[in-house]
């Protein structure tokens, strides 16, 4: 399993519509082969952060998804990021 977290920082006054124009990319990795989980959201505590976390079955399924990264406009929008890949080789249930 493939874990990638981590956070995004963008103008506080564009975090609304960098999230929005999100959307899609969140429906289309939920629905890619090998996608375990995947989210984009609002920091409760800092105004400009996007935190992110997927899960995904292997670092095959992340590349076949991932292709070239973010769009032109959706770069340009990020201020600074933290986010890394994780190779996960067992879980245990908190449940």
């Amino acid at each position: 399993m493939v874990i990638v977290v981590g956070h995004l920082l963008v103008d506080p006054r564009a975090r609304e519509a960098y999230l929005a124009g999100c959307a899609e990319v969140v429906r289309r990795a939920r629905a890619a082969e090998g996608c375990l989980d995947f989210t984009i959201t609002a920091d409760l505590l800092e105004d400009g952060r996007i935190d992110v976390l997927e899960r995904w079955v292997s670092q095959e399924a992340v590349q076949a998804f991932r292709g070239d990264g973010p769009g032109g406009e959706q770069a340009a929008a990020v201020l600074s990021a933290s986010v890394c890949e994780y190779d996960v080789c067992g879980q245990r249930s908190l449940r």
